[in-house]
Parts: structure tokens; sequence; C-alpha cells
């Protein structure tokens, strides 16, 4: 099998634009870089930058108050498992769940356990938000499902954390100050600027409820049985969602008009799956085909590689059939982290597939092109970003640019469903199409400063845990670390051309991911080699 796979026509092609690389300049430059680094002075910076410690009780007031709750959740714990009432619900358990653990489903949920239980309903959120909204008989359970898995969570761990089985390494980390800091600026300028108080609540739940995720991730993630539940669930979902989209395109699913412009008429379907819409896709695999990527450089088994290398194509090219261009351009650069950390030939792979796409499907091209036309600059005046962007700017500006609009009041979902203000001829409601300049209106300068330094300060600690992640013949770690923080980078850029964080499932995965991401860094255990 392996002969017949290096025999191939596809493989001696593959290698012998891996030989050209080789000799040519941009392989020579990498080749110079990587020789100077050894002795370099930003070798020296990255490895301060990276020795910076997670917030412990000797450097931390945060740290300590967490530690404090922590006794005081404990001694609750103590009293509850010394009553009558926990020792009668203990004996009358043991026989139900000895009963209902004998079967296959029985001995399959013993394995993974209620974390692991909980990390795949938290990384199954869009199947189960798309079947629970469209199939479950009782309506009122589709708007309230997902904070019930919250509470949830959330119970679980206190339960875990009084029983005195959670782990004894706190869970703290710097980035939970920045999000505290953001949800405290969120909810001063809710109470600031509301001029009806019912929908800014809803706004404000909207921008901080799935931030959430992340502390609760940190804390659900505590070895690596855990973290390869949570891996390889978002990655089995990504793949069924992905080749449900190529079927779309094989089938040219019908698309609503306003999806594609006139002079677009080549386009003849964008792939949506079970997201309703092909940008939210299209950032959904921009997200998760670099983790499919890094499983090719994480595991040994040459079967895997293949299956990874065919599946990340799978993706890929589901996200070209999205024609989503705000996720081409989050794609590129999801490629270019990913590229930068673990392989820049990836760059030049990417060049010649980019190539190639356009040459294949004559759509993408016309559609690229399309940007750069009168037609387009005509039509974006007229009802796309250009004016979206300035009605923003122009109601930023009418009260206090400092403190913004108002939550839910224009630019997102909320302000879609409570239109409050009366449309005229110069005013409408629309969405935003640009989630920083949606959160600069609503939240004013004072609420976009704050949420840009939340996004610095986790793209630094993440870059921190990276840099304390192996990378050698034993543990490979690091690349499942990239491959994480390369799809959110991707999403990020995404977050400039949609509301993409306007989704809940997009917003629990970013932020879950991230605390996976500090997993691996700072709370894993290192085996001893």
């Amino acid at each position: 099998m392996k002969a017949i796979f290096f025999n191939s026509l596809l493989v001696r092609a593959i290698l012998r634009l891996r030989e050209w690389y080789h000799e040519g300049a941009i392989a020579g430059f990498f080749r110079c870089i990587a020789g100077a680094y050894p002795d370099s002075r930003f070798r020296q910076f990255w490895e301060r930058f990276c020795a910076a410690p997670i917030c412990t009780a000797a450097n931390s007031r945060y740290a300590r108050l967490m530690a404090a709750l922590r006794r005081f959740v404990e001694r609750l714990g103590d009293a509850a498992a010394n009553s009558l009432i926990y020792r009668i619900c203990l004996a009358v358990w043991k026989p139900v769940s000895t009963f209902l653990g004998g079967g296959l489903i029985g001995r399959a949920c013993r394995f993974v356990g209620v974390r692991g239980l909980l990390l795949i309903c938290l990384a199954l959120y869009l199947p189960l938000d798309y079947a629970i909204r469209n199939y479950f008989p009782i309506a009122a359970v589709a708007s309230i499902w997902d904070e019930c898995m919250m509470l949830a969570a959330i119970a679980y761990i206190l339960w875990h954390t009084a029983m005195r089985r959670a782990p004894v390494q706190s869970r703290a980390t710097p980035v939970d100050a920045y999000l505290a800091l953001f949800i405290g600026v969120g909810f001063f300028l809710m109470c600031a600027v509301s001029p009806n108080m019912g929908i800014a609540v809803d706004g404000y739940r909207a921008v901080v409820q799935y931030l959430l995720w992340f502390f609760l991730a940190t804390r659900l993630i505590e070895d690596d049985r855990d973290f390869a539940i949570f891996y390889g669930t978002l990655v089995l979902m990504a793949l069924i969602v992905a080749a449900h989209g190529i079927y779309q395109y094989i089938i040219a699913a019908p698309i609503p008009d306003s999806w594609v412009s006139d002079t677009e008429a080549s386009v003849r379907t964008r792939v949506y799956s079970i997201t309703g819409s092909p940008n939210i896709m299209g950032s959904l695999l921009v997200l998760f085909a670099p983790m499919v990527a890094g499983i090719a450089y994480y595991s040994k088994k040459m079967w895997v590689k293949v299956l990874a290398i065919c599946a990340t194509g799978m993706m890929c090219l589901c996200c070209i059939f999205t024609f989503s261009k705000g996720a081409w351009g989050g794609l590129v650069v999801a490629v270019v982290v990913f590229a930068i950390f673990l392989d820049r030939r990836l760059i030049a792979l990417m060049g010649v597939a980019g190539a190639g796409a356009l040459l294949a499907i004559p759509s993408i091209a016309t559609r690229i092109t399309y940007l750069f036309t009168a037609d387009y600059a005509e039509a974006s005046a007229r009802a796309g970003r250009t004016v979206r962007w300035a009605t923003g700017l122009d109601l930023l500006h009418s009260g206090n640019s400092w403190l913004g609009f108002g939550l839910g009041r224009f630019g997102g979902a909320v302000a879609m469903q409570n239109q409050v203000i009366e449309e005229t001829e110069t005013f409408e409601y629309f969405y935003m199409d640009n989630y920083y300049l949606k959160t600069l209106v609503e939240m004013g300068y004072i609420g976009l400063i704050f949420f840009i330094i939340l996004l610095i300060g986790l793209v630094l600690w993440c870059l921190r845990s990276i840099g304390r992640t192996g990378y050698n013949q034993t543990d490979r770690t690091r690349v499942l670390a990239v491959s994480m923080f390369a799809g959110m980078c991707g999403v990020l850029v995404h977050c400039y051309f949609e509301n993409i964080f306007e989704v809940p499932y997009m917003m629990a995965y970013f932020w879950s991911m991230a605390a996976a991401i500090l997993y691996l860094g700072y709370f894993r255990k290192r085996r001893r080699t």
C-alpha cells in the first residue's frame, strides 16, 4: 500500500514540487533565518516571553481570591458529604448507576465521564442547536437549551470542586482578568446608555454570555483524555458539516438571489450546510480546517496522515464553495500562521493551490475581480458595506461617541429583533457586517478599546502557551496548539467583514479553543521521557 501511494502520479508531482521549492529563493531565505535564529536576540526575547508564569497565589491577587473561593466551596462540600440527605442519595444512586452502566451506551458514558459528555455537547453545539431549533417539539426549549448546558457545566464544576476531585493546581489565568475587565466595562456601558433597558440587557447578554465558556472550558479540560475528546469531536463535527457542504455544491442547492449579484451569474450556488449562511459556514471551516491539518503533522501513522491531508483538502474546497470573500481572507491568514510555526512550505503550496483553483473554477476569479469593478462600488454604496459602515459611524457620532449608541440598538441580531426606531428613507436596520465596527457603534470607543485589549491579551497568552508546548519526536503537542491558534486568527480577520461573534456557537467554539490552548501550555502534565 505504501509503495502504491509513493509511486502514484499525484505523490510524484508533489515530491517534484517539493524539490523545486527547496531549490528556490523562498526556501533559501527561510534557511538563512533558521540558521541565524539560535544566536539571535529574537530567540532570547521569545524564550523570556514564553517563560512568563501563569497566575499563582504567589504573584496574583486574583489567584489568591480564587483559592479562597475554592476553600469555601470545599467546606460546603464537606458539610454536604456528612449530611443524611447526601448519604441517602448516594445509596440510591449506586444501584441505579450499576444498572444503567451495564450496556454499551452505559460503558461509553462511564468511559468519557460527565466532563467528557459536557465537552462533547460543547463541541456539538452547532448540530445540537440546529436539531433542537428545527425538530424539537417544544419551541421554548430552543431559546434556553444552551443556557441550560452552561448551567450544567457550572453545577458540575462546583460539585467537582466541592467533593475535592478537581485538580489541585489553580486554573486561574491572566486572560480571566482581561475578560472580567471587558465584562465590567460592558455592564457600565449598559447602565450608562440604555433608553430601553430590556434591549440593553439583551444586547449585553449577547456580547458577554458566551465569553463565559472560556472560564468553564479551562476547568472542564483536566487531562489529555478530556482534551482528546474535545478536539476529536470538534474535528469529526467539522468534517461532517464540510462533507454536507460539498454535497450541496454538487447538487447546486438553491440559494436566495440576494446572495449573489447580477454580474455573478456563473456562481451556481453557495454552500451553507446547517449554518444557514455561507459566510458563517466559511468562518466555521476557517476555524477547524487547521485543526484537521494539524493531525497530519501530529500523527506518526501514514494512513492517518493521508486521511488528514485529504480531509483538509475537502474542508478548504468547501470553504472555497462558500464564495465568502471574508472567509477566503481568513483562510489565507490561518494558513500563513500555521506555516510560520510548523511548515513554511505551505505558503508556496497555498499559492499553487490558489492559482489552480482560479483556473479550475472560473466563478472564483469572477467573484474576486468583481471587487475591483465600478458595479461593486456602486452596489456597496447603495446597499453594501460602504453604506452600512457609514450609517453606523453616523449613529455613533450622533451622541456620545465614547459611550456608544447603546447595546442592542444597532448593527446586530438584538437590534434586528427589536426595531424600536422608526425607519425612514435615510435610516433602516441592517447587520453591520463588521463585528469590530458593530462593537464600536454600540459600545463606543471605550468598549472597542477594551475589546481590542481583550483580544491582544488573548493572543499574547496563547503565543506564550504555544511556546511552552513540546515539539520533538516524543511530544508534538505544539502542533495541536498552533492548529487551533491559526484557525482563531483566521476568524479574527473574518470578523472585520462579518458579525461572526454574533453567532453563539462561533463564540463558544472560539473561547473554548482558547482555553484548550492554555491547557496545553500551562496545565498539561508533562510526561517524563
